[in-house]
């Protein structure tokens, strides 16, 4: 008789003990929780895109007026530049520069000089090209996770391999005695980037450049009857370009292939 009280005490002993086990937490291994992307960094990379050079040209005593073309041409090069961002999800700022080299489409505007003018019926021919095209902006935008929407402000520099003025009724031409020369203006812009790897990213970008008028004088020895006219340009470049850039993580954040 006391061997079986023994026997239904200890059962009974075991019984509660399971049944607390039970209501205890589970303890698994810990849960791995990947570190967040960060843009913190600096880049390199290239790009490739479309540009489009909207022109007014006109001169100063005869009412010549080439009219507002726009001229589309290929643009390819490279850029380079440095992030630093907050927190994630969270702003980021930084700085970039970029480069490129812009196809050349040789584009003519004519136009057909007035009775009032010394070359009356006369076809006068321009032409203008810009070769080169380089920024250096302000990067300013919010990063989240793995996308980066961004705005960028700073200056822009157009070079041009000078602009030239037929009479193609005489054959009589002047032609800019500055070659490869260069202007500068404001841009702004705005893209869009993500980090398809850690370190790869992709990016597609809208850039605005407006250039101060520039202006030049036609020697009366080239073309007599336009001597000491001035013509003047009115231009602005507009610009989408697609790129690949490498990142270089630094941040605290940032994960590492």
């Amino acid at each position: 008789m006391k061997k079986a009280i023994i026997a239904g005490a200890a059962l009974l002993a075991l019984g509660t003990s399971v049944a607390g086990a039970a209501d205890l937490p589970f303890k698994g291994p810990p849960v791995y929780m990947p570190p967040a992307f960060s843009w913190t960094g600096c880049y390199v990379g290239g790009n490739l895109g479309g540009a489009w050079a909207q022109s007014e040209w006109h001169d100063s005593l005869f009412g010549l007026n080439w009219g507002n073309t726009s001229d589309t041409r290929f643009i390819g090069g490279a850029q380079i530049g440095c992030n630093y961002q907050f927190s994630s999800p969270g702003f980021v700022v930084g700085f970039e520069g970029d480069f490129d080299w812009v196809g050349n489409n040789n584009g003519v505007r004519t136009v057909v000089a007035p009775a009032s003018s010394p070359l009356a019926g006369d076809v006068l021919a321009l032409s203008a090209n810009d070769t080169r095209i380089a920024t250096l902006a302000a990067r300013f935008g919010y990063g989240v996770d793995r996308a980066l929407f961004y705005g960028k402000l700073g200056g822009g520099w157009i070079a041009s391999n000078g602009f030239t003025v037929v009479d193609q009724t005489t054959g009589a031409a002047f032609v800019a005695n500055i070659d490869n020369n260069r202007a500068n203006g404001w841009m702004a812009g705005a893209g869009l980037e993500y980090a398809f790897t850690n370190c790869w990213t992709a990016k597609i970008e809208y850039d605005f450049i407006r250039l101060p008028s520039r202006s030049f004088v036609i020697p009366g020895l080239v073309v007599p009857a336009l001597a000491g006219d001035s013509i003047t340009s009115d231009h602005n470049v507009q610009m989408v370009k697609f790129g690949i850039n490498y990142l270089f993580n630094g941040g605290p954040l940032a994960g590492r292939y």
